[in-house]
């Protein structure tokens, strides 16, 4: 029969089945969260709690940890009479191409844009750095609210050298694409872009403008979009909403 444990090492167990179950409800949200996202449950009912803990061999303190988890992101909900529910959509931006908002998300509705500043302004030493021109230079600065089917999606600032940028002043800047305008401005396909993904705490302005909580994450996309013989053309700082917004790559191996 085994040995009772001593008083001292009740607690350190207890901890570590506590922390087991933590992190066994973490891997188990990761693989909800993708069946969600991927569209795993075609009629928004997640299944029963039991059904879950049998089909993940787990148990259903687990099953009910990890359905804690996604509650917090706002990605499900509990309806009384109903189950757990899918309540929040996430939609997919892909990464494998470089395109606008509104080609990117136009299967999942329309994509409409407020104009809140547009103007030129005078570029910092890193703007004017990364678009290859002297400091102090003058450059047109656009932000921009990006809405999908009226939900704000993200907060776009954007800043691009004066002989392209003058020309956009006077084009439709609420209902089309930064770089299809580009593309009929300079006559030819964008070349390509660098880009750095982040997670980023939103400001006070970043937050009210996307209807957010203040300091809740968001995905920040740095974009430095180039024409086809390499010179910079537009350097944008994109904040999207982190619990609307997904992005996806192909990723492939050279040896």
């Amino acid at each position: 029969m085994p040995a009772e444990p001593a008083p001292a090492t009740r607690p350190v167990a207890a901890a570590r089945r506590r922390r087991l179950r933590a992190d066994q409800a973490r891997q188990l949200a990761d693989l909800l969260r993708h069946q969600i996202l991927a569209g795993g449950f075609p009629d928004g009912a997640l299944p029963l709690e039991n059904t879950i803990a049998a089909e993940y061999r787990t148990s259903r303190n687990t099953v009910r940890q990890a359905l804690d988890l996604l509650r917090g992101e706002q990605l499900i909900d509990r309806q009384p009479g109903v189950g757990t529910v899918v309540v929040c959509e996430k939609y997919p931006h892909g990464l494998d191409r470089l395109q606008g908002l509104a080609e990117t998300l136009h299967e999942h509705g329309r994509v409409t844009n407020e104009v809140r500043t547009v103007g030129p302004v005078t570029a910092s030493g890193p703007v004017a750095h990364r678009l290859g021109l002297p400091e102090h230079t003058e450059v047109l600065c656009i932000e921009r609210l990006r809405r999908l089917n009226g939900l704000p999606l993200s907060l776009d600032l954007s800043y691009l050298p004066m002989d392209v940028g003058s020309e956009l002043l006077g084009c439709d800047l609420e209902n089309t694409d930064v770089f299809r305008l580009l593309e009929s401005l300079t006559g030819g396909p964008l070349g390509h872009a660098e880009i750095t993904v982040e997670a980023v705490n939103a400001d006070a302005h970043s937050a009210a403008v996307l209807e957010a909580p203040r300091g809740a994450a968001v995905l920040m996309l740095e974009r430095l979009t180039r024409l086809p013989d390499g010179r910079p053309v537009d350097l944008e700082f994109i904040r999207f909403r982190g619990d609307r917004i997904t992005m996806s790559g192909v990723l492939h191996r050279s040896l």
